[in-house]
């Protein structure tokens, strides 16, 4: 005899209904305050990143400190280490009636001139207007070219034995395209108002020159980064016929170069030289909504580009 011939099949097969559907409710809702509290987490994470929640500058607030102001990774206008970056978190240390020195700690290959020589222009000037707090310049693992442009203006450079530092020089590179254009078969048109508005086309041969121009301004360029080193480092500089031909030497050399004055780390220079072990970073970093927007900003940006381009006349 099958199921639906037994007695009470019908009660038995609303109780199994009844049961599943009692199931599915209580899966439902433990998913539902999952998704709930991870909502929650999520709008915390978003409240706290906006709003800064307070961290080791309050802990040191009222207190003498030692300032930190990182210096890290490719010196342009729109990284984290632009100079907008750099000088309004060095202000905001030297401003601050608490502060016993400053260290730039610095990272960097190097990057914009002109970004480097505006960090530089600030520091000098910001120590003329607070003789009584030190900067000084603690050097990771690179500090080279508009990394060390920078750390010329410090009161002293640390370093580790194993450093790079230097590379005194400027270059400004690109490619020559015209024998690949040559093997393709193809021309190119170049048309221009002013002789010169083609300098350094790479589509083009090299025009004697431009080149001699270049180098002409380059070496300029290499002229003021000389001068700012000379007088950065002042009797302190041991010259030789290399120093400023690009090269770079390591931390322990750059002692016995006098491009640097002593091994040193961050946490020593606060116990050792300024007296403050409790350090405050002052360093400017985007905080996690502003590098949400920017990226949201971003993906925005990128679909109306290609909503433009799906629908550009035909």
């Amino acid at each position: 005899m099958d199921e639906y011939h037994q007695p009470n099949w019908e009660r038995r097969v609303i109780e199994s209904l009844a049961t599943e559907a009692l199931r599915e409710q209580r899966a439902r809702r433990r998913w539902g305050i999952f998704f709930k509290l991870l909502g929650f987490a999520y709008l915390t994470v978003i409240l706290m990143a906006a709003f800064d929640w307070p961290g080791d500058a309050e802990l040191t607030e009222g207190k003498k400190h030692t300032a930190l102001v990182d210096l890290t990774g490719v010196i342009s206008h729109k990284g984290d280490a632009s100079a907008e970056n750099v000088i309004a978190a060095l202000q905001a240390a030297f401003d601050n009636k608490h502060t016993a020195g400053i260290v730039l700690r610095i990272n960097s290959p190097g990057g914009s001139p002109v970004q480097a020589g505006m960090i530089n222009d600030e520091i000098r000037r910001l120590r003329g207007k607070h003789p009584d707090i030190p900067l000084h310049v603690v050097v990771e693992d690179i500090c080279a070219s508009g990394g060390y442009y920078v750390a010329a203006a410090a009161d002293k450079i640390y370093v580790d034995k194993a450093s790079i530092v230097g590379s005194i020089g400027v270059l400004m590179d690109g490619f020559g395209f015209t024998g690949t254009m040559d093997k393709l078969g193809i021309e190119r048109r170049l048309l221009t108002a002013g002789q010169n508005k083609g300098f350094l086309d790479p589509f083009s041969p090299q025009n004697a020159q431009h080149k001699a121009h270049a180098e002409q301004m380059l070496g300029e360029i290499h002229q003021q980064f000389i001068a700012v080193v000379r007088e950065g480092r002042g009797a302190r500089l041991k010259e030789t016929p290399d120093m400023f031909s690009g090269l770079m030497w390591s931390g322990a050399k750059s002692l016995e170069l006098g491009l640097a004055d002593e091994f040193g780390s961050m946490e020593s220079i606060a116990r050792d030289v300024f007296k403050a072990e409790d350090i405050r970073d002052y360093t400017i970093k985007p905080n996690f909504a502003e590098k949400l927007a920017k990226q949201f900003g971003a993906d925005m940006a990128e679909g109306a580009s290609n909503l433009l381009a799906r629908l550009s006349w035909r």
